[in-house]
């Protein structure tokens, strides 16, 4: 395309008019995708969420001041009890922290927006309706009252009826779909959406932090997911994962619920520590101490607190073996922690600090967060923890740990970052009122709930009688409580009245050193008028003046004059530029797929099964129109972007493309709970007596080799017409693929009727109902396969795919290689293992 120059203002217009999502009328709310809209969004309706848990804290608060309180019945105290817990978890913590990822990765990387716009929306849309259904369920008196940790079998149909605990798994499994997303999204962003330069050895450390967050998600959210499933399943349908009397356990929901539940609580902590680690040195005005070595500890806190989840099971008979190693193992994770401690601590002391209202957040964060890194350690050792274990001991640690390590981080990030959203500056002095109210409150109320766990006082208790020792400490713990609410009212009204009244702020008001500081405050739609070389870790520090250049277009703006949304993909390692990522703009497609979604938990949640059954059609309808809208039909010419740069749209570079890259870390979730359902399996053989009953194995070979054979076929079809095409082959292509479809449908039909053929009913025992679930788990997957083949063949018929644009068949054939491993594996586990047995 001709290069026509234009001015700053000229293109600053134009862009404007590209990025902006509408601006009128309901498209305005439900097609938006632009990445900023989309994070505020997620903060917004988190920090709304927030304010309902911290209300239903203060009635727990209010019926635990005294003594045999009749403020609440049990029931009522169960119902908020839960809703506390589970608000605060699943739709607090982990959606305001991707929000604010999501607001700030392409900013702080120099990009003009997230990988995936439309998967963004759409995941925001599964988090609100996920949301909505939990807090109906609390306002019409049906809200899940098992405790946030939904233990069985006090969970299960026999002595939890109704659709109470219903409403709980599905609904925090719609709101998860959405952290999966979400997880996707920063992935991908973070390693392809940087600006030209930016290696991984300079990316900016919240960066780093939210990759190993996301990593985490994705491997540390699908087994509660799974264990959600099962005992939704077994709730509704009488399948027996978890009643011991039919060859399950319950201690199975266990090891799943807690392979997600301690790896959250540094899902949580790493985020707030990105922000620790990008605002502190702002004010210390130096850079990061030990930077390499903050990265390192940053992963090796991820990989070991997936070491860690037993060592909330030391009182169910782990063996003294067991407990040995996830004691020290809890132990170890405080080593990586420490050292992100005295980087910190380094980082001020050779630094010129600046005490500013953000810093004095932070100053909260150190103190708390110590604190309950210390009852943490303590509670590592087996014989402590057997004494203080479901004692208010352990409720004092888990706030002192969440709230010091997150909340407080979180504080000092809304008012480090306000002036680039709303473009004026906080006030002081509210802000400092709102902080010693919430420090105060804060240590008050929980500080003393140690004391009450040492004393005896169990959790989940909604009264106690009098004589304990345990009245006026739970008396002056609510009076901490409302304080610390006070606190809280006041930082909301401080952050309501900046918007209007507050001080107009310059531009990088606390003189940072990161990308996002380098534009007007409040942020063009666009992000960034041209995408520079950013060889440093300090880009405003090191070049004062790229933020002027910038707003030039200098050096690589893109298209010229612009045309469509466009960002750049770069090699996951150096930085360099790969492609021209050509990104979709305003939808109703994700709002409609997650009304879709929506509609699907809502019929299994009312026992509408039959709707149930019809709503993956139009699903599946709606996602193939999405992936439609993309790609081209004829090979492209390489793009000028600007400074002698030449690049080709992302669909003729495939390997470079945000779509392989998507398709490759979503397996990487679904592999992780075909390995959690795996675990299941062989948990439940190794510990559940006579399992599995010999008269259950059916030894005939032929069904199970007829379904093995399916998959591999259809696998090496949708292997081959990839490989065809990659070598300009294209002449049967579609015929290939065509053929995928039609043995993937057969193998499909062929898991579907094999539980039924090969064993008893799955009501019957665990054995039969984890085999069906493995063998329907493949049948999903090879109807998606087929699926996705179909629609290959589609594309290549209608011009879609050639040599050049392959990334149709490359995600098929992805898909493919992982369906035909888990189908080997799952028949392995169903044949072979019994054969052994025998």
């Amino acid at each position: 395309m001709t290069r026509e120059p234009l001015s700053p203002i000229a293109r600053h217009h134009r862009l404007t008019r590209i990025w902006t999502d509408p601006r009128h009328g309901a498209a305005r709310i439900f097609c938006a995708v632009n990445h900023t809209a989309i994070g505020l969004r997620f903060i917004v309706t988190a920090l709304l969420f927030f304010l309902i848990g911290g209300v239903l804290a203060m009635l727990i608060r209010t019926q635990l001041a005294t003594s045999d309180n009749a403020f609440l019945t049990s029931e009522v105290y169960a119902q908020i009890f839960t809703m506390h817990g589970t608000v605060m978890m699943f739709l607090f913590a982990i959606p305001v922290l991707e929000g604010l990822a999501l607001y700030l990765l392409p900013k702080m990387m120099g990009a003009r927006d997230l990988a995936y716009p439309r998967l963004g929306a759409f995941a925001y849309w599964c988090y609100l309706s996920g949301g909505l259904i939990l807090i109906a369920a609390l306002f019409t008196g049906l809200a899940p009252n098992g405790g946030w940790f939904m233990y069985t079998p006090l969970s299960g149909a026999e002595y939890t009826p109704g659709i109470n605990a219903d409403i709980w798994l599905l609904g925090v499994t719609f709101a998860e779909v959405s952290a999966i997303c979400g997880a996707v999204e920063i992935v991908v962003t973070i390693l392809r959406m940087r600006t030209v330069g930016m290696g991984l050895r300079n990316m900016p450390i919240f960066a780093w932090y939210m990759l190993v967050t996301a990593g985490m998600i994705l491997i540390g959210f699908p087994p509660l997911i799974l264990g959600s499933i099962l005992l939704e399943i077994e709730r509704a349908f009488g399948w027996p994962f978890f009643e011991v009397a039919r060859g399950g356990d319950p201690l199975l929901w266990q090891h799943l619920f807690w392979m997600f539940g301690h790896p959250e609580v540094y899902i949580i902590f790493l985020p707030a520590a990105g922000m620790v680690s990008t605002i502190l040195p702002v004010f210390a005005r130096r850079p990061l101490v030990g930077y390499n070595w903050v990265v390192a500890a940053a992963l090796a806190t991820g990989f070991v607190s997936f070491g860690l989840w037993v060592h909330h099971m030391f009182t169910v008979g782990i063996p003294y073996l067991g407990q040995i190693f996830f004691s020290a193992a809890s132990m170890l994770v405080a080593i990586p922690t420490a050292v992100q401690f005295f980087a910190w601590i380094a980082t001020l002391w050779s630094g010129r600090p600046v005490f500013r209202l953000p810093m004095l957040y932070l100053a909260g964060f150190f103190a708390i967060f110590i604190l309950g890194g210390l009852t943490g350690v303590m509670i590592a050792l087996v014989p402590f923890d057997w004494q203080v274990h479901d004692t208010h001991f352990i409720v004092a640690h888990l706030h002192y740990v969440l709230v010091g390590g997150m909340v407080f981080p979180v504080m000092a990030a809304v008012y480090y970052w306000l002036p680039h959203v709303t473009g004026r500056m906080p006030s002081e002095i509210i802000g400092k009122w709102a902080f010693w109210m919430i420090f105060v409150g804060f240590n008050v109320t929980f500080f003393l709930m140690h004391l009450t766990g040492l004393l005896g006082m169990p959790r989940r208790v909604y009264t106690y009688g009098d004589g304990l020792g345990w009245d006026w400490l739970n008396l002056v713990s609510s009076i901490g409580g409302f304080l610390q609410a006070i606190g809280f009212g006041l930082l909301v009204l401080d952050v309501m009245l900046h918007g209007r009244m507050g001080k107009r702020a310059p531009r990088n008001p606390w003189g940072a050193d990161t990308l996002e500081w380098a534009t007007p405050t409040p942020t063009p739609v666009y992000n960034i008028g041209a995408q520079p070389r950013v060889d440093s870790r300090h880009p405003l520090w090191d070049d004062p003046g790229l933020g002027p250049r910038l707003a030039r277009g200098e050096p690589y703006p893109g298209t010229e004059p612009p045309v469509r949304r466009e960002t750049l993909s770069v090699d996951v390692l150096t930085g360099e530029p790969r492609a021209a990522v050509i990104l979709p703009g305003p939808s109703w497609l994700p709002f409609v797929g997650a009304m879709l979604v929506g509609i699907f938990v809502l019929a299994l949640l009312l026992k509408l099964y039959w709707l149930a059954a019809i709503m993956p059609v139009p699903a599946l309808a709606l996602f193939l129109r999405w992936a439609w809208s993309t790609g081209a039909t004829v090979d492209p010419d390489p793009i000028a972007y600007g400074d002698g740069l030449m690049v080709l749209p992302h669909y003729a570079e495939p390997e470079a493309a945000p779509g392989r890259s998507g398709v490759i870390y979503t397996l990487v979730a679904d592999g992780t709970l075909f390995a959690a359902l795996v675990f299941g399996y062989c948990f439940l053989w190794s510990i559940a007596p006579g399992w599995p009953p010999p008269a259950y194995i059916d030894p005939s070979p032929w069904l199970p080799t007829l379904a093995a054979a399916s998959v591999v076929i259809a696998g090496a079809l949708a292997i081959r017409a990839h490989a065809a095409v990659t070598q300009a082959r294209m002449g049967g292509v579609a015929l290939r693929l065509w053929l995928a479809c039609g043995v993937g449908v057969a193998a499909t039909l062929l898991l579907a009727v094999l539980p039924g053929a090969a064993l008893p009913p799955p009501t019957s025992h665990a054995y039969a109902a984890t085999s069906t679930v493995l063998a329907y788990y493949v049948a999903l997957h090879t109807a998606i396969g087929a699926a996705m083949a179909g629609f290959g063949a589609l594309r290549v018929q209608r011009g879609y795919v050639s040599p050049l644009r392959h990334l149709d068949t490359l995600v098929a054939r992805t898909w493919w290689w992982y369906t035909g491993a888990t189908g080997i594996i799952t028949l392995g586990a169903l044949y072979l293992f019994p054969m052994g047995a025998r």
